[in-house]
This record gives C-alpha cells, sequence and structure tokens, in this order.
C-alpha cells in the first residue's frame, strides 16, 4: 500500500476511501468530526463495531440533535460518542485507525462534502504521525461529554429533530 493517498472533490469518491479504510479496521477506529451525516460512513463504523472492532466518536456540539446527524445513530448502535465540551468549534475531520492510518483535510463526513464542495482528504499511512492524532484524539477525549448527557443539557429551547429516526430513514 502507498504512504499516502488524496482525493479531491468535486470528482473523486472519498467517501468510499473512509468506507474502504474502515473496513480494513481490524482494532480500532476513532473519529473526530465537526460534521457527520454521511450514512455510508455511519454504517461502515458500525460494520466495524459488529466485527469487534473498538470504535469511538467525538462530535462537535454542533451535531446534537442535528437533522441528519450520526450521533444519535451511532450510540443507539453502541458505538461511544462524546461531544468536545470546551466553548469553541471542534473543526476536526480525523481518523486513526489500528495506530497506523490517518484520515484527515477539509473533507466533512457529509453528502454536500461528497457531492457539492470543493474538498481534499489525505490518507497517511505513518505510526509516528497516527501516535500524534491519536494522542490528541485522547486529550480532546479528556474534556468532551458522552453524546446524551450532552444532548439532555441543551438548552430547552433547542429540541431535538430525531436524528437517528431521520439517518435510520436514509439507509
Amino acid at each position: 500500500m502507498p504512504a499516502w493517498e488524496v482525493c479531491f472533490t468535486p470528482g473523486g469518491n472519498c467517501a468510499d476511501l473512509i468506507v474502504r479504510e474502515i473496513g480494513r479496521a481490524q482494532r480500532q477506529v476513532l473519529v473526530q468530526a465537526y460534521s457527520f451525516t454521511s450514512p455510508p460512513i455511519a454504517q461502515a463504523l458500525i460494520a466495524a463495531k459488529r466485527r469487534g472492532v473498538d470504535v469511538q466518536v467525538i462530535l462537535d456540539r454542533s451535531q446534537l440533535g442535528e437533522r441528519y446527524g450520526s450521533g444519535d445513530f451511532l450510540s443507539h448502535a453502541g458505538i461511544p460518542v462524546l461531544v468536545d465540551d470546551p466553548p469553541g468549534i471542534a473543526h476536526n475531520k480525523v481518523m486513526v485507525i489500528d495506530g497506523e492510518v490517518v484520515i484527515t483535510g477539509s473533507f466533512n463526513f457529509t453528502r454536500s462534502a461528497q457531492e457539492r464542495n470543493a474538498e481534499n482528504l489525505l490518507v497517511l499511512r505513518d505510526q509516528t504521525l497516527a501516535a500524534d492524532y491519536a494522542a490528541n484524539w485522547e486529550r480532546r477525549r479528556a474534556v468532551s461529554v458522552p453524546y446524551d448527557r450532552a444532548l439532555e443539557s441543551r438548552p430547552s429551547n433547542t429540541a431535538p429533530n430525531s436524528p437517528k429516526r431521520a439517518l435510520s430513514n436514509l439507509f
């Protein structure tokens, strides 16, 4: 396998590249996502979880109650989902797979990133780099809160849009 792969949208199929890499996971997939509404990527993470892969997700607070968001859907599938808690935007778009592969770039895990936006995605195979990204993931996890608790603590004027039902209708 090459040390790196690059994908650009429009034109490239970055979502398929991500799904392929998740499908190769044997031990662990760590995810940090600013926006995450992609059914194929969510399905791939759930399939990995069912294969016995340790899958964990950290989302930006903006994903709480997102109509087509994956937080509720993944959480109900038994995947630990956390919300990056301190003020500010958690703008990461990162996956670390098996301590060896880093997926990163401007590409949000969304249909818009795949079909409409001009985005870039890098798949980097390097254990040292993966360790750095995993360490950052752990730092963000230390200040994150469980998705369900974050949902409960939202102001009452931000009623949930039932993302589990909305996302599951797309599958």
